[in-house]
């Protein structure tokens, strides 16, 4: 049962990063620290068997690939928009989507 310790301090510490961080990267390893707690958990609990391993094998290694995409987006968002403050980022979004509407009210 040491691993549902494990997956619990997991889990806290990628609530907490999500909570108290702003920039794109940090809220980026919070997220995938929760998603391997969960994945951890659940497929540990499922089978006792060794095949629980082999499933978390799997999903490891499905995970990181999304999280290779994932990270391939963070850098074209960055460099877009010069920041990886989430807030400048969400805040530039809109002045895009503002100018954008105003183009299409004048056509």
């Amino acid at each position: 049962m040491d691993f549902v310790i494990l997956a619990l301090v997991m889990l806290a510490i990628g609530i907490y990063g999500l909570l108290t961080n702003r920039q794109l990267l940090k809220v980026f390893i919070s997220i995938e620290l929760i998603a391997t707690a969960a994945t951890l958990n659940f497929v540990m609990l499922a089978s006792p068997q060794g095949l629980g391993e082999a499933l978390l094998v799997l999903a490891f290694s499905v995970d990181t690939a999304v999280s290779a995409v994932i990270l391939a987006l963070l850098v074209l968002v960055s460099k877009r928009y010069g920041t990886g403050d989430l807030s400048k980022i969400i805040a530039k979004m809109q002045e895009n989507a503002e100018k954008e509407e105003s183009e299409v009210e004048a056509q």
